[in-house]
């Protein structure tokens, strides 16, 4: 399954910067994280977009035949969470994003390239 996950999550990055997202972060985290093989960490230009960016990622994994397991709620204003089993989606606004840093956390994953 490890596979198929790095494929949609190679997607789902494309995905999200086709839909304007910034400083796009796509990392294995098979080694750093027990809850997923897969996580993105991605800035939104401001909260509609921040909105725009959760919707249109879950309708494109749909599509994909992926499933949102679980979305954080209360929804923020500043960072969504997208559960997908296998890949975690963090969209943040700029000022979370510099204030959590959670590239930090999972330091030693692996950073994969996700451009054609």
């Amino acid at each position: 399954m490890p596979k198929a996950f790095k494929t949609v999550a190679v997607a789902a990055a494309r995905a999200m910067n086709e839909n304007k997202a910034a400083d796009i972060l796509l990392l294995d985290v098979r080694k750093t994280s027990p809850l997923s093989d897969y996580l993105i960490i991605a800035t939104a230009l401001s909260r509609p977009h921040l909105e725009s960016l959760e919707d249109k990622l879950a309708e494109h994994l749909e599509k994909a035949g992926l499933r949102v397991h679980h979305r954080n709620r209360p929804q923020s204003d500043l960072w969504r969470v997208l559960d997908f089993g296998g890949l975690i989606v963090h969209l943040m606004v700029e000022e979370a994003r510099e204030l959590y840093a959670l590239e930090r956390l999972h330091d030693g994953a692996k950073e994969l390239a996700w451009r054609n």
